[in-house]
């Protein structure tokens, strides 16, 4: 079969699902289009056209299937080109464009919603990472068009509800390294001694934006520090140039506490942290899988998880704790809570083997041959 895989935003996430399909399906003739993913608003608008000036000749190919992500301005791409207006396409959300936390720095425009909508319209399947991400886009394309003025249809989800369902991001399971009892803490940059074998061992390993919480997770460990619990953390996320004011404040009020702040740029090392530690904690407000925690889970780490977004969709109830919408007090003592109880005995990761890509590389080929053999033109 021969493939056109198309990224117009080639972030970190979109990238290791890329690499992970491609690696997956290696009897597969690939043809990869990407673009970085920076200048938000010009690449979900204009990706067709750059793709079309700079590899026209690959795109004047013919493919058994396109697949692109919910990024790529898929109908107008199949307008430019006529060879793939009939090609059977599959289109991936990671995200939506429809359910982001409201902030001074986000995009207003609804051209990467209309983006979204119709890249949907235009494939002969969807597939969403989570049943959260694909309820949400149906919610939020049903806001969008109730306030259009007319001619509008009064919901989306006749048209598109038979095409779409949800396939997780698989884990390359090749690239984690489950640990073992006797190799929790055995990472020295945590700082242990014999004397403090029974401190808590945290990992927080979000991007760092406002919507991975920042001001949630300040708030947790100063409820932490309240309570006297005795812990260290390693905050190892995606760093910007413009990073929240938060971090400043957790940084110069949480020194004793932390033995990592920063980016983690080597996988080797980072898996390190992820098998030493204890706790693997999220503060997010926006998530539509949650890869990383995903990984930290199959490297051993217990997570402690908000009850909202995709989370419940990963583990069972025991790891989650309670959501207080902007009642940031609240929700950090519920946080500090489980974080409590799980010091005192701490218990086993859950399973997340079904998120691997050994497990779900069965339901891929189903897709993408079904697909292939059902194309509408």
């Amino acid at each position: 079969m021969k493939v056109l895989l198309l990224s117009a935003y080639h972030a970190t996430s979109h990238r290791y699902w890329c690499q992970g399909l491609v690696s997956a399906f290696p009897e597969h003739d690939w043809c990869c289009l990407t673009l970085p993913a920076r200048y938000f608003n010009w690449r979900v608008r204009g990706a067709p056209l750059s793709w079309l000036t700079e590899q026209g000749a690959e795109l004047a190919q013919s493919y058994d299937l396109v697949i692109a992500t919910s990024m790529v301005d898929l109908a107008t791409l199949k307008g430019l080109c006529p060879r793939l207006a009939c090609t059977p396409s599959l289109c991936y959300f990671h995200e939506n464009q429809f359910d982001y936390p409201k902030s001074g720095q986000q995009h207003t425009s609804v051209d990467a919603q209309m983006v979204n909508l119709y890249a949907a319209l235009a494939a002969d399947r969807v597939l969403f990472n989570s049943a959260f991400n694909r309820d949400s886009f149906f919610a939020g394309v049903n806001r969008l068009l109730s306030r259009l003025p007319d001619h509008r249809p009064a919901t989306i989800e006749a048209l598109l509800e038979k095409r779409c369902s949800v396939l997780p991001v698989p884990l390359n399971h090749n690239d984690l390294v489950p640990s073992t009892d006797s190799q929790r803490g055995a990472n020295p940059r945590w700082n242990l001694d014999a004397a403090t074998t029974g401190t808590i061992k945290i990992i927080w390993a979000s991007r760092w934006e406002y919507d991975k919480g920042p001001d949630r997770l300040l708030a947790t460990l100063t409820e932490l520090e309240r309570r006297g619990t005795d812990f260290r953390i390693a905050i190892v996320g995606e760093q910007f140039r413009h990073a929240p004011q938060e971090f400043e404040l957790i940084r110069k009020r949480f020194n004793h506490r932390i033995v990592q702040f920063g980016f983690v740029a080597s996988t080797a090392e980072y898996q390190q942290w992820l098998s030493s530690a204890d706790i693997f904690l999220s503060t997010s407000i926006h998530e539509f899988q949650g890869v990383a925690v995903l990984e930290g889970i199959a490297a051993g780490c217990v997570p402690v998880l908000p009850q909202r977004l995709a989370y419940p969709e990963l583990v069972p109830a025991q790891f989650l704790y309670a959501s207080h919408g902007e009642d940031l007090l609240h929700e950090a003592q519920a946080a500090a809570d489980l974080i409590a109880e799980f010091s005192t005995a701490l218990p086993g990761a859950p399973s997340v083997r079904h998120f691997y890509w050994s497990a779900l590389r069965p339901e891929y080929a189903a897709v993408l041959e079904s697909v292939t053999q059902g194309a509408r033109c």
